[in-house]
């Protein structure tokens, strides 16, 4: 697993596909980081979410773009 492609295939269930949206403690999982801090990034519009009826969702790619994207920060710093 590289640090642009965050691997989201043990989230699945044993023979289901892998997921296309995340809750929040999963896409903290996927970037080792604590469910308030992934909260708050998605607040400070950092990590890319939506909510569907009442539930807060995470696009399984938005980890790894957010990555992507802090890693593009540090190297122009």
């Amino acid at each position: 697993m590289s640090i642009a492609n965050v691997d989201i295939a043990p989230l699945a269930e044993a023979g289901d596909p892998a997921p296309v949206l995340l809750t929040v403690e999963e896409a903290a999982r996927c970037l080792r980081i604590g469910r308030t801090t992934c909260y708050a990034l998605i607040r400070a519009g950092d990590l890319e979410s939506l909510t569907i009826g009442g539930l807060r969702r995470v696009p399984a790619d938005a980890p790894a773009a957010y990555l992507a994207w802090r890693r593009a920060e540090q190297r122009a710093a």
